[in-house]
């Protein structure tokens, strides 16, 4: 038998075990990329949760420094080899480390609330690609983009509000490095795989870019007020939400609709009381019922005289 065709018939298994084991290796890292993206909100938070705590571990190594600081600058005063403005400089820098060390702590506890809340939303392995955390965030990014945007391609706007496009403005002009720093964290796309790190932090850019926004658009909006360019009715509502519209537009529509069911109801039973014929008048219980007759032997009352104003005598029987 040729050497070649017997390799094959001895080693035939090998191709089936390595494409099943290929197989198994890609299903298995498909589905550790599922589980990634569901849990990287909540990794990210685990993440800082650490920096938090080595942070706080270190502040309250600082602490003890600057006791043993204190301590060792109270001994010198007592040996005469150093001041009291020495020692009242130590003892407002342990101040000090004890103060950053408690606010570092409360940050910390904030922290777990935060590892919490995330762990109480994740997303379930059936959910909408859509309500990943990576993909909810790159919306809010894609969100404040379209806002600025707006201002960019509509020239009534463009006129109105010269600020929101001047980067010569303060306020636009840290949006626009707050835009330049979300964009460069920006992920290719919502499937990309990020570590927690860089999650927190295009997280965070994303935070801060509408936060600048939006107070680059106030500041706009009140510019215009100042300058006449907007009026007072629209000035009280840039940007009106969505359901606010909504809900007006329902309050609108059932007080028509109340106003027309009355108005109908009140029709209904004007023609109802027209059409009915004049109703006799009931008859009086008391007036129906027979008067008895008298006994037979009662006998009548006596008939007085009306009294005279003269000397008139009955007549006699």
């Amino acid at each position: 038998m040729d050497p070649f065709w017997a390799a094959i018939a001895e080693f035939w298994w090998v191709a089936p075990a390595v494409i099943g084991t290929g197989a198994v290796g890609w299903f298995g890292v498909r589905r550790q990329r599922a589980v990634h993206a569901r849990r990287l909100a909540y990794d990210a938070a685990r993440h800082e949760l650490r920096g938090a705590r080595t942070t706080a571990a270190g502040a309250r190594a600082e602490v003890r420094v600057a006791r043993a600081d204190l301590a060792r600058i109270q001994a010198e005063r007592a040996a005469g080899r150093a001041s009291s403005s020495d020692v009242t400089r130590a003892r407002d820098e342990l101040i000090r480390a004890q103060r950053d060390a408690r606010a570092l702590s409360a940050g910390v506890r904030a922290q777990r609330a935060r590892v919490a809340a995330a762990r109480a939303v994740l997303p379930g392995a059936a959910s909408d690609p859509a309500r990943l955390p990576l993909a909810q965030l790159m919306s809010a990014h894609d969100t404040v983009t379209r806002r600025w945007l707006d201002y960019e391609t509509d020239p009534a706007k463009l006129i109105a509000f010269p600020a929101v496009s001047d980067a010569r403005a303060p306020l636009t002009a840290v949006y626009l490095t707050e835009r330049a720093t979300a964009q460069r964290l920006r992920p290719r796309s919502a499937q990309a795989v990020i570590s927690p790190a860089d999650f927190a932090a295009y997280r965070d850019a994303v935070r801060r870019l509408e936060a600048t926004f939006d107070a680059a658009e106030k500041e706009a909006w009140r510019q215009a007020r100042a300058s006449g360019a907007v009026p007072p009715a629209e000035a009280e509502t840039p940007a009106p939400r969505w359901t606010e519209v909504a809900q007006r537009l329902t309050e609108t529509v059932i007080a028509s609709s109340a106003e027309v069911i009355a108005r109908v109801g009140d029709a209904t039973r004007s023609t109802a009381r027209a059409d009915e014929p004049a109703a006799d008048p009931a008859p009086d219980p008391a007036a129906a019922r027979p008067t008895p007759p008298p006994p037979a032997d009662m006998t009548p009352p006596p008939v007085w005289p009306v009294p005279s104003r003269s000397n008139r005598q009955p007549p006699r029987p």
